[in-house]
């Protein structure tokens, strides 16, 4: 199994993001490095849900925003090692379409968002042949 360590720090800020956007999605990048196998979260760039519909159930991240977050991982000796998302009202496990538009290696936390409240926070790895998201130990 994968791991990825979140400082506890960064996991409020992606849980408040949550909260914030509700009944929306929110989602953000995850900067760091690897190692030793361990992906390490070093910054939580928050993003603005780029969907103009289904905001409630879909999250877009713009391909100037990823370009962005590279530049700013590459001006900090860092890379983009994951992304997260919210899923309001649900359980915090990959749906078909997060599976559809995810690329494997990289790190997909997600936050469950019960009636506002952020809940159930986990990690997921795609899969090399997109075949399924594997869990990802979060440390």
């Amino acid at each position: 199994m994968s791991s990825v360590k979140i400082e506890e720090g960064d996991r409020r800020m992606i849980g408040t993001h949550g909260e914030q956007t509700y009944p929306h999605e929110c989602c953000g990048i995850l900067l760091g490095k690897m190692y030793d196998e361990i992906k390490v979260v070093e910054a939580v760039k928050p993003l603005d849900n780029a969907r103009t519909d289904s905001k409630e159930n879909r999250f877009l991240i713009t391909p100037h925003e990823v370009r962005q977050g590279e530049r700013e991982a590459h001006r900090s000796g860092l890379e983009i090692i994951g992304f997260y998302h919210s899923h309001p009202d649900e359980v915090a496990s990959p749906s078909g379409y997060d599976l559809e538009n995810a690329w494997p290696w990289l790190s997909y936390v997600i936050v469950s968002v019960i009636h506002g409240q952020a809940a159930e926070f986990r990690s997921w790895t795609l899969r090399d042949d997109r075949s399924r998201f594997d869990p990802e130990e979060i440390l």
